[in-house]
């Protein structure tokens, strides 16, 4: 006979979703002796805790878990897709609005990369956006310098290995010819690292804009560079198969400039 899992969800878990910090980020708050539930230090993060539990950070009591959330942000070319980076180079996250939420990207668009990418405010979301199983397509605007045709573009839609790395078939269509640069749209299920870059530069061609303008059912449409837009709570529930959103009402559609880089 199993024993029963403990009643709660781990305390990490709690943290994240209250907005104060990743996952991984509360887990090393637990692991600095900054978290208390009832008053008591945390000594471990493998702990399942309660609705009426008391849970603090550096002294200030938890806020409420906040409501899953979901937005489409404009990324421009030039930033990159973490929280921090090593390089000093600015990131997606220096240049949101204020007024945002602490939110986390879902998968990355590389620096020279640019347009849709989604935020959340919900771990979960984050996790089941990224999961392959969804199948959800994700479609680009590819520029690239040379003169591509059918036969040339073959083993992107067959499927091709790189560096020892499988890419799965990929859509492709020529668009237009535009001088010495041709501009196709390219389709994929799956997320790896500099995936269309590689993939183009393996048959020969050199990719010198890539724009991301739909990820599974969300588009990138007329959203201005940098501007964020959130997802309307029932489009969210209904695409993402989630339990009944706290509101249906739609959300406005504001398209916010973002603050300037100190």
């Amino acid at each position: 006979m199993t024993d029963k899992p403990p009643p709660g969800d781990r305390i990490a878990k709690v943290i994240a979703r209250a907005g104060r910090a990743s996952r991984r980020d509360a887990e090393r708050l637990i692991e600095a002796g900054r978290v208390t539930v009832n008053g008591k230090l945390v000594e471990r993060a493998a702990l399942n805790v309660l609705p009426t539990d008391r849970i603090a950070v550096d002294g200030t009591p938890l806020a409420e878990a906040q409501e899953p959330r979901l937005w489409l942000y404009h990324k421009p070319a030039g930033l990159v897709t973490t929280t921090r980076d090593e390089q000093g180079r600015a990131t997606i996250f220096d240049k949101l609005p204020e007024e945002l939420p602490r939110v986390l990207s879902v998968g990355r668009l590389d620096l020279n990369s640019e347009g849709l990418l989604l935020l959340t405010n919900d771990g979960g979301i984050k996790r089941k956006l990224e999961l392959p199983s969804t199948g959800w397509l994700r479609r680009y605007r590819v520029r690239v310098n040379g003169r591509p045709n059918d036969d040339l573009l073959k083993p992107l839609r067959d499927g091709l290995v790189v560096d020892g790395q499988r890419f799965q078939p990929m859509t492709v269509s020529l668009d237009r010819q535009q001088g010495a640069n041709a501009w196709l749209t390219v389709g994929l299920r799956e997320g790896k690292n500099r995936e269309i870059r590689r993939a183009m530069g393996d048959i020969g061609l050199s990719v010198n804009r890539l724009i991301r303008v739909s990820y599974g059912p969300f588009q990138l449409g007329q959203l201005k560079q940098g501007a964020v837009e959130e997802v309307r709570r029932k489009v969210m529930r209904d695409q993402l198969g989630l339990d009944g959103a706290k509101s249906d009402k739609p959300q406005p559609k504001r398209q916010r400039k973002p603050r300037r880089a100190p």
